[in-house]
């Protein structure tokens, strides 16, 4: 069956696109994949493809699995892989650690799944270079775990799981993200794999380059759409010394992201600034996934490092701006055991709302948009005002020092497209305010129409452009960023 391009495509050298996943055609390249992988790295046991495409943060269709999971060992089984799945051709979608959120993972048109988790060693440590050579399935936060010892860490810290595959695929960045900036600041060079299974090593390792087109940003962030990596080296940081967390309680969410305008525009050295409304304190009392009982108001959480009276003045400022804003309570810990549980909370966050949901089926409905942050209180307050208007459970929590929120709404199948409007009507303002209606999540497959509205139909079209010219026939994660299909 063909697949028409989008009307919009500026590259007609391909008018259609045929994936042929038909039951002759798998059986034989099952064949060809377990003669390059062996058998017990090819499966087709349908909970094992399921759970590669259907994930709690990102459900999809029931129809839109892959036909095989393959447990590629190396760049080379990458690149034999996917030149024969573009001969076919046959859909491809990339997985390490399956925390993508915006449907990044659903295999829409069936195909091959490439699970990288058999490539998850840690190459080389340039101690001294600040840098890392590693592959795509390395978890952060084991890559963290091991850098300790050599007094370093690669900043970038998205939600528990992830993995540096997906991690680059999405450009994410987390709650170090104020200070250190995304994943792409953090990315030096890569390995990836083309369509046709070319292998392209887009630089070397200077962290300071003007060599040509940048390749590397060029693949951070396409979200597995234009080539997958095989493998990374990534910048590192020293270790922070002198950590302090403090956490600061507010009556309202407009005193709280006040405050933390007020921060930002001060100068003022913090290494992270996060929001958590109400409803997200009370979700993690809910949960007891904090031995601490937390005030259930609107709250900041903030990280300072460096010299001791330097931080020490760090907390003093931020514990003043706090109270001129009607800070209830301020508390400060430099124990680094404290300081994990206390910051753990915070990244636990997402698990705590996912425990809302009161049946199977309940929806964990979510956006992430970003705005100016002259624009970021007015525009946590109209999301409260509209989910409280609409009658829906919902919660405001995020990055806030550089104007990435979440909204987060919890609710029963039956109102899905409540939810789901109340969104889009949170991201179609964050577009008339200058911002952006996803700050770290990516597009994937549920947030294409958006995207239009946001950078214009030409700056699409260029997208457009690129994928035609590194994957012409549309094998690699087909249906996200960019459609194929109109209407689909």
């Amino acid at each position: 069956m063909g697949t028409k391009l989008h009307p919009g495509a500026l590259a007609p050298s391909k008018a259609e696109v045929c994936y042929d996943t038909s039951d002759d055609n798998i059986a034989k390249a099952t064949k060809e994949l377990i003669q390059l992988l062996g058998p017990d790295n090819v499966i087709s046991d349908l909970d094992e493809r399921r759970a590669r495409s259907i994930t709690k943060w990102s459900p999809a269709a029931p129809t839109q699995i892959p036909n095989l999971v393959v447990f590629p060992g190396s760049t080379a089984d990458v690149s034999a892989i996917l030149r024969m799945c573009s001969s076919v051709p046959l859909p491809v979608v990339g997985f390490c650690g399956g925390t993508s959120m915006p449907g990044a993972l659903a295999a829409t048109r069936g195909g091959i799944c490439i699970d990288f988790n058999r490539m998850d060693k840690i190459e080389e440590i340039h101690s001294e270079d600040l840098d890392v050579v590693v592959q795509p399935a390395v978890d952060w936060q084991d890559l963290n775990a091991h850098l300790e010892r050599h007094d370093l860490f690669f900043p970038p810290d998205p939600s528990p799981g992830a993995k540096i595959g997906g991690m680059i695929a999405m450009n994410c960045s987390g709650t170090n993200a104020y200070r250190y900036g995304p994943m792409r600041q953090w990315v030096v060079s890569i390995t990836v794999v083309l369509a046709d299974g070319t292998v392209v090593r887009t630089r070397r390792r200077p962290h300071k380059s003007s060599a040509g087109y940048d390749l590397t940003n060029l693949i951070v962030g396409s979200e597995g759409t234009l080539g997958l990596v095989t493998e990374a080296v990534l910048r590192l940081a020293p270790l922070p010394k002198n950590v302090h967390v403090a956490i600061a309680s507010f009556p309202n969410v407009h005193a709280a992201t006040k405050t933390a305008v007020t921060l930002v525009h001060s100068g003022l050295p913090v290494d992270a600034l996060e929001l958590l409304d109400k409803h997200s304190m009370w979700a993690i009392n809910k949960s007891g996934s904090s031995s601490k009982r937390w005030n259930e108001n609107a709250t900041l959480f903030l990280l300072f490092s460096g010299l001791q009276l330097a931080v020490k003045a760090y907390v003093e400022l931020a514990r003043e701006a706090a109270e001129q804003n009607g800070c209830e309570d301020f508390e400060v810990s430099g124990d680094k055991e404290t300081i994990n549980a206390w910051w753990g909370t915070r990244k636990q966050v997402g698990p705590s709302l996912m425990a809302l949901k009161t049946h199977p089926t309940d929806l964990f409905l979510n956006a992430d948009t970003a705005v100016p942050m002259s624009s970021l209180a007015d525009m946590i307050e109209e999301t409260h005002q509209i989910i409280e208007e609409a009658g829906l459970a919902g919660s405001t929590l995020g990055h806030v020092g550089d104007g990435n929120y979440h909204t987060v709404i919890i609710c029963p199948e039956s109102e899905r497209d409540k939810g789901e409007k109340i969104l889009t009507q949170i991201q179609k303002r964050a577009i008339e305010l200058e911002g952006t209606i996803t700050g770290e999540h990516g597009i994937g497959f549920k947030l294409r129409d958006r995207l239009r509205d946001e950078v214009g139909p030409e700056a699409v079209q260029m997208m457009e452009r690129i994928k035609d010219a590194l994957d012409p026939t549309h094998i690699l994660n087909p249906d996200k960023v960019i459609q194929l299909t109109a209407g689909f």
